[in-house]
């Protein structure tokens, strides 16, 4: 493995009934909040009447910004960013999901920065300070409540990219199962293909000798498709939901990657079709990733092996390691959409006619991915097999 630093701030609180803590975590950050939400579905579960009687009793004066898009985009960030500067606000509360902690992040940053956030999210230039912000966690997916990570659309450009900095790690995340019961099934599983992409970015790397990484990999994987079909059926059920949202937060906290660089292509190629056709990313790494696996399987055929023995337990009796390798990437299709997932962009209603646009907006920042390079035909080769 690779030599590492490890270091992680965030403070997780989890369980039932851990709300409460609340209190006593912003206190240590100063009276003027700025509390960010999405659609509404926090006022009608009554997540959003607990928040703010617990902030009340704390005498917080608290501003709000409601309406952070499924995919966060960066004229809410902007905002948020004016809010922070008119109220002098002194610490940020996000109540959601990825999509409202991701927005969270970018205007805690883009208070502390001089100039355009697009800037920043953009990788132009760094980043010096955030203000603090803590995080309310109503939806198993991204692991964005324990991680410095964040993704962005810039709606006006279609262009939508990932960025994390040292600044942008949540100061606390409180993580209490029964606020995820209201999730829609459609969401949970595009919540469950999500954390999986994430340990899958995890797993195919080029770095040697990874043996405990690669194990933890696959006990999350394992686990998510131990609960997965018993979850879509029984939204309510509590065991089900914390098992599924913390496997949510150990996929993508970086407890399983220390030592080796990941791949993440799979969702930069995601990234550029929702920043064209605004679908779920969950959605579309469903339909995208089991094909950037069918493309890169020459890469290293022992390790798409390893996956489909260990994960899905795939028989390699009398078969060639190609072929024990294919049936891996068979079984996770087969998977996803046995819980409801997308397979192909035509469930979107998406065709060719935006493939060079898509391999444009894919192709933004040059070749990329880790486990192989990908350069223009590539890309083009797996948007078509997603067709």
């Amino acid at each position: 493995m690779d030599q590492f630093i490890f270091h992680n701030p965030t403070k997780l609180i989890f369980g039932k009934g851990q709300l409460e803590n609340l209190k006593t975590e912003v206190q240590q950050y100063g009276q003027r909040v700025l509390l960010v939400y999405g659609g509404g579905s926090i006022k009608r579960t009554g997540l959003y009447d607990q928040v703010k009687q617990l902030l009340n009793e704390i005498g917080a004066e608290v501003n709000e910004l409601p309406g952070v898009e499924p995919n966060p985009r960066l004229s809410t960030v902007k905002k948020g960013i004016e809010i922070c500067a008119e109220k002098e606000i002194q610490f940020l509360l996000a109540v959601g999901g990825g999509s409202v902690i991701d927005c969270t992040k970018a205007i805690a940053v883009g208070a502390k920065f001089d100039g355009d956030p697009w800037q920043f999210i953009t990788r132009k230039k760094p980043v010096h300070d955030a203000l603090p912000f803590g995080t309310v966690l109503t939806l198993a997916a991204t692991g964005s409540e324990m991680n410095p990570n964040s993704v962005i659309t810039n709606w006006d450009t279609h262009e939508k990219y990932g960025w994390s900095c040292a600044y942008s790690y949540p100061a606390f995340s409180i993580l209490d199962p029964t606020f995820t019961f209201s999730v829609p099934k459609n969401q949970t599983i595009y919540g469950m293909v999500d954390m999986m992409a994430h340990v899958f970015e995890h797993y195919f790397h080029p770095t040697e000798h990874t043996p405990l990484q690669d194990r933890l990999c696959e006990s999350i994987l394992q686990t998510v498709i131990e609960t997965a079909p018993k979850m879509v059926e029984d939204l309510e059920n509590y065991d089900l939901r914390e098992t599924i949202l913390y496997c949510g937060t150990m996929a993508l906290n970086g407890m399983v990657s220390m030592g080796f660089a990941g791949d993440w292509a799979s969702h930069n190629l995601e990234h550029a079709v929702s920043a064209v056709y605004d679908i779920p990313h969950g959605g579309g790494l469903a339909i995208v990733f089991p094909n950037w696996m069918k493309h890169n399987l020459d890469v290293n055929v022992g390790r798409f092996k390893q996956m489909a023995e260990r994960v899905f337990h795939v028989d390699a009796q009398g078969k060639s390691d190609r072929e024990v390798a294919l049936e891996g990437i068979e079984a996770l299709r087969t998977f996803w959409t046995s819980i409801g997932a997308p397979s192909r962009l035509a469930d979107y209603d998406i065709d060719d006619s935006q493939l060079d646009l898509l391999a444009d907006r894919a192709m933004a920042r040059g070749v990329f991915g880790n486990f192989k390079k990908l350069h223009r035909d590539d890309v083009l080769d797996i948007y078509r097999s997603s067709l």
